[in-house]
């Protein structure tokens, strides 16, 4: 059965932050989203697309506010041939077989529906509309996908699991497994890394799996950015866990808190520019220096949408990673806004970590 996502009311339509912490929590509970639709307070449409939706065999999952609530209700009790009632303070269909706390679920046919109800500042209520589906997530690196591909099939047939492959950035691929009722993931995966030694990372996020390795082994990280303008940082600090392996990081847009902050030398900025892979090894080797950190990524380019020249058009970013004992530094061109080349130049360090420190992290 598909997955389809009901979003009623303006609020959802224009407040990204409440948007975006709806759509992070029903698919961390819930699993993939295959469609989502929005529709706006007052939108009449609403009740002939539900009709369509209750005569397919979908999970539904409809999202609202207080305001339109019990109106949701009653659309789905003249779909339905129901009726509302009071329980626990909520008007909902009578023919809810579950109910929570601005939650409850119906059957219908062949549809499950699991309405919810959320306002601005408040904590997305429980979803009972459970994921069915075995999945889980690896991440393999400095592999083609045709390649990947190739060596993951055979195996998956074995073990009775289908994959998809997406590349994150170049050579990191996200590999998403599902199973039937009869496959086995976790000897998929087992046999995946036996064929792809130091290539294959099994986490359903890369950055939790970083936290928990460097917080096992007592190591810690931070970073020295320009162009992506703590975009790093706010990607690690975002999880639990983080302050266990960042003290801190630098954000250094100017010149002058590259020198001052990060000990970059004048002239290397001067004879180089601050976009340049001298500028971001001496980045790297200060963040490191100042932090007493384990590792340092540093990240400076130009993101766009203006800025470039001919020699360093927009989307030119340097990334440099660097271990007490190793360093390594990358030139790249990236494509897209602004904020996709930040998002790709974030991505892009964080590849670079992990495969500086192999036997850490792999």
């Amino acid at each position: 059965m598909k997955t389809h996502l009901i979003i009623i009311g303006n609020k959802f339509v224009y407040n990204t932050s409440l948007k975006e912490y709806i759509l992070r929590d029903i698919e961390r509970n819930s699993g993939f989203i295959d469609n989502i639709t929005y529709f706006k307070d007052s939108d009449n449409s609403f009740f002939l697309y539900l009709e369509e939706e209750l005569n397919a065999s979908n999970r539904l999952i409809i999202v609202t506010c207080k305001q339109n609530f019990s109106t949701v209700g009653k659309v789905i009790c003249t779909a339905t041939s129901d009726n509302q009632i009071l329980k626990e303070g909520m008007l909902i269909p009578q023919k809810a077989s579950l109910f929570e706390e601005r939650s409850y679920l119906l059957e219908y046919q062949n549809a499950i529906i699991n309405v919810v109800q959320i306002d601005e500042g408040q904590k997305m209520p429980e979803l009972l509309l459970k994921n069915e589906e075995i999945r889980a997530t690896i991440h393999v690196f400095e592999e083609e996908k045709s390649t990947i591909i190739t060596i993951l099939t055979p195996i998956a047939q074995t073990y009775e699991v289908n994959f998809d492959v997406t590349q994150e950035v170049e050579s990191w691929h996200r590999i998403d497994v599902t199973s039937n009722k009869y496959g086995d993931i976790a000897k998929f995966i087992h046999a995946s890394k036996n064929l792809l030694p130091k290539k294959l990372i099994a986490s359903s996020n890369i950055i939790e799996y970083i936290i928990e390795r460097l917080s096992h082994l007592g190591k810690k990280v931070t970073f020295a950015e320009s162009c992506t303008g703590g975009l790093l940082s706010y990607y690690f600090t975002k999880h639990n866990g983080a302050s266990k392996i960042l003290d801190g990081a630098l954000v250094t847009y100017s010149n002058t808190l590259k020198e001052n902050w990060l000990a970059a030398e004048h002239t290397v900025l001067e004879e180089n520019g601050a976009v340049s892979a001298e500028v971001v090894q001496e980045m790297s080797e200060g963040a490191l220096n100042v932090s007493g950190a384990d590792y340092a990524l540093a990240v400076s380019g130009i993101a766009g949408d203006t800025g470039g020249t001919a020699l360093k058009p927009v989307g030119t970013v340097y990334i440099s990673a660097r271990s007490k004992i190793q360093h390594v530094e990358k030139h790249l061109h990236f494509h897209g806004d602004r904020n996709y080349v930040q998002d790709q130049s974030a991505l892009m360090a964080i590849k670079m970590l992990l495969l500086l420190d192999k036997e850490t992290f792999f």
